[in-house]
Parts: structure tokens; C-alpha cells; sequence
């Protein structure tokens, strides 16, 4: 009989990654995640998955620094395995470029990709509008092979999945869980009323392009072109507080105009499929904890969500981090469930 009880909300990657570490980490909990989505219908689904940050302005780097290196080591090995294909985890090469200068030449992840260089004057040749360029090697995770692995190995360590839409955390009192996890994303802001969640609305295309084997990314993160293992991504659009999910016919045609310019190749590429995705975007990543009052309770709440573009990035470290505060929790909790 597991004597702890914790429950995760939010079925995307932050979810999974979270409920995941929690359960394989104390055997003695019993862990349920609830989510009124899964794949392929969240907004990790949209996501192009590629491991690359931009830094929050209040989070100390070296924190950023470390939930970066803790997902790619995550990663790493799963790409390097037999399990690669199943779970959609592999390496991906290829160019950062500029248009000016960056202030951060060598950004503060650089030291944890593979590879990492600043590009040639002949390999900028290629991109005659940039002036500056980086080449790495990183990891690429497509959640829509990744979330069901996750499932199976969150299942495997003896987690329970449960689809239900979760409006209030008033609604999880009368299970009596010792710990609530909120990986809810952009539903954070009905959730746990956070004003400071705001969706910015990512649209991305589908294409057969076979040839295309490396990535390229404009540095401003509006244009990227991915390849991937059955298409390649090519994006995007970062529009703030736009909350579309409908596909925009223009948009479609202004990012192949966009990526064409990189890669005139893709002129030529047929288009799969057009998917929208609302990323759950927040000036600083929240990962802390909280005591909430449930009915006649007081119940420690820890949050982990607010990632915006790099959830995949980061899913692993900030999981490890919310693991963290977790075992804080329930320590506090576990002196009270003896009594």
C-alpha cells in the first residue's frame, strides 16, 4: 500500500516529464495525473521540440543553465538507444543565424549542445541577410512520439492517467491527495488565477522535404525550418495574446514565403498539414510551491509551468526541480499522516 498520495495536472510535456521524475524517484507515492487533454491535442504536439533557449530575465542562468543541461542529459542517452525511434528523440545539426550582431555571441546553453561553433564567412555565404551565425549539433523531440512513450513509462513505474477537465483546485480536496502538482500551462491563469500567463499563438506547416537534413533557424525565433523524422517543421508565428487556434491561410503563406528565402528548396515542397498551438508564455518560468487552503485544508501546491517556447527545452530540469520541492512537501506532510 503506497501511504503518500500526489496528483499532477497537465497532460503536455512539462506534465508527463514531471509526474514521471515524481514517480520513479518515491516508490512509496501513488501518482495520478489528471489532464482534460492529451496527444495528440496538446500544445506540445505543435511544438518542433528542438532543444534551444532564450533566458528568462529573472531567473539566475545558472538555474537556467542547469534545467537546460539536465533535459538534454535526459535526452542524450534515449537518442543514443534502441528506444530512440519509438520514443522520437535524435540529433539534429545545424545553423543559428543573425541578421546583426547577437549580444550574446555564445549563449548560455552553448557549452551543453554538441559541437558548438561560431558559422564561417563561407557558410554564411548561403544567408547573404544575416551577418552572424552559430553551428551545433542538438536534440530534436517530437512530442507526438514522445508523449505516449512518457505515458507508458509513467504507467510502467505505476502512475494513473485520468482525463478530466480540472476548473478549480477546490475540485481535487475530497480525493485527500498530501501534494497537488500544477502543470496546467496556460490554464494556469483560470486554474490558479495567474494574470501573468499569456498565450502567444505559434503557427506552424508540415512539408514533405526529404532532402533537408539540417536545421535553420532565423535568431530572431520567428523563422525555422526542422526536419524531422516524417516531415519537416516550418514556422512560425509569435503572436502575443492572440488566442486563435484556427489556422490562418495567410500566415501559412507568409512563413513559406519566410523559410523559402532561407531554403529556396522549399518552394517546391508539398505541404502535409497546418497545425496551430497557443505556447503558455509568462515573463519568468514559475516553478515554486505554495499552501493552498481546500476546503478545511491546507495542501502544498508546487507549480511548474509558464515555459512558453521552450517547454520541451527545459522539461526535464524544471521537472527535477518540482521532484525537488515535492520531497520537501511530503516530508513536511508525512509526520501529520502518521498521527
Amino acid at each position: 500500500m503506497k501511504s503518500m498520495t500526489v496528483v499532477v495536472v497537465g497532460g503536455g510535456v512539462v506534465g508527463f516529464s514531471t509526474a514521471v521524475c515524481i514517480a520513479e524517484a518515491l516508490p512509496y507515492c501513488s501518482v495520478t495525473l489528471i489532464a482534460d487533454r492529451f496527444t495528440p491535442d496538446t500544445t506540445s504536439d505543435v511544438a518542433a521540440g528542438i532543444l534551444i533557449c532564450s533566458p528568462f530575465p529573472d531567473i539566475p542562468l545558472e538555474q537556467q543553465q542547469r534545467w537546460f543541461k539536465e533535459t538534454i542529459d535526459h535526452l542524450l542517452p534515449i537518442a543514443q538507444s534502441e528506444q530512440a525511434s519509438e520514443a522520437g528523440v535524435f540529433l539534429s545539426s545545424g545553423w543559428q543565424i543573425h541578421k546583426e550582431l547577437p549580444a550574446d555571441k555564445v549563449p548560455f546553453w552553448s557549452a551543453f549542445v554538441l559541437g558548438f561553433r561560431i558559422m564561417t564567412d563561407r557558410e554564411l555565404k548561403r544567408f547573404p541577410d544575416h551577418k552572424f551565425g552559430q553551428a551545433f549539433t542538438t536534440v530534436k523531440c517530437e512530442c507526438s512520439n514522445y508523449l505516449p512513450w512518457m505515458e507508458k513509462r509513467f504507467r510502467k513505474a505505476g502512475g494513473q492517467v485520468v482525463k478530466q477537465k480540472v476548473n478549480d483546485l477546490q475540485e481535487l480536496s475530497s480525493q485527500g491527495y498530501d501534494v497537488i502538482v500544477n502543470c496546467s500551462g496556460l490554464g494556469a491563469k483560470s486554474l490558479v488565477g495567474d494574470s501573468q500567463v499569456y498565450p502567444v499563438r505559434g503557427q506552424v506547416l508540415k512539408v514533405q522535404a526529404p532532402w533537408l537534413q539540417h536545421f535553420i533557424r532565423d535568431g530572431e525565433g520567428q523563422s525555422y525550418i526542422y526536419p524531422g523524422m516524417h516531415s519537416v517543421t516550418v514556422g512560425g508565428t509569435r503572436q502575443v495574446d492572440d488566442w486563435r487556434l484556427e489556422v490562418d491561410p495567410e500566415d501559412s503563406q507568409d512563413i513559406l514565403e519566410r523559410c523559402s528565402s532561407l531554403e529556396p528548396s522549399l518552394s517546391r515542397a508539398r505541404v502535409l498539414g497546418v497545425s496551430v498551438g497557443l505556447r503558455p508564455s509568462r515573463k519568468n518560468v514559475r516553478v515554486e510551491r505554495e499552501m493552498v487552503l481546500l476546503g478545511s485544508r491546507q495542501v502544498p501546491v508546487v507549480h511548474n509551468y509558464g515555459h512558453g517556447g521552450w517547454g520541451v527545452t527545459l522539461s526535464w530540469g524544471t521537472a527535477l526541480e518540482a521532484l525537488g520541492l515535492v520531497r520537501k512537501c511530503l516530508h513536511e506532510v508525512r509526520p501529520r499522516a502518521r498521527l
